[in-house]
């Protein structure tokens, strides 16, 4: 249809989307088997926009590596139904898409995304206290975090591997036994100590 443009709409109760012809009210139409909708443009307002492609990418992606499946195991509702889980995911969608602080993501970045609507949840998710208090609950799970991220790497890319590196935000080597003096992969900057470190950790 000319000079018209076609969305899919969902309506209740419905399974199937169906398609509309949008089309400004002064403008003669031919007649289609769509839908018709007429437009008043003068009358259009754009309110409350909101990032929603990178957000739903990133849940995309959440769900693939299953970490929902996982928080929603090992961080479980509190007494006050804190979603620690759905918290985690803001966060996590935050630090991916716009790298900032807690207090950022609290005062301008959630509202001004979708994630609220994909999460089926409101800006309880971001608030401060619930902000800082989540990352505390993290560090207990962070072994069982890493088996269960080398599982779905093996799954997805049917990877094999003997030694795996990982890069971290702070960094540094595991061995067993200890390195010896002279050993390179002291080599960097370690801001734990001032100390020379690497920037990989062998597990």
């Amino acid at each position: 249809m000319e000079n018209g443009n076609r969305i899919e709409i969902f309506e209740d109760g419905q399974v199937s989307p169906k398609t509309v012809a949008l089309f400004p009210e002064d403008r003669a139409v031919a007649i289609s088997s769509e839908e018709i909708v007429r437009i008043r443009l003068k009358d259009l307002q754009l309110r409350r926009p909101r990032q929603w492609g990178a957000c739903w990418l990133a849940t995309e992606l959440y769900e693939k590596l299953e970490l929902d499946q996982f928080w929603a195991q090992t961080l479980p509702p509190n007494r006050k139904g804190t979603r620690w889980d759905l918290v985690l995911q803001t966060l996590v969608t935050y630090r991916l898409l716009d790298p900032g602080s807690e207090w950022k993501l609290h005062r301008q970045w959630f509202e001004a995304t979708a994630m609220a609507d994909l999460l089926g949840a409101d800006f309880a998710l971001a608030d401060s206290h619930k902000l800082y208090e989540c990352l505390d609950l993290l560090l207990p799970h962070k072994r069982a975090l890493f088996d269960h991220l080398v599982g779905r790497w093996k799954d997805l890319f049917n990877a094999k591997f003997d030694i795996l590196l990982y890069d971290l935000t702070s960094t540094y080597f595991e061995s067993a036994p200890a390195f010896g003096e002279t050993d390179k992969r002291k080599f960097g900057y370690s801001r734990d100590n001032g100390q020379i470190a690497s920037r990989w950790s062998l597990r």
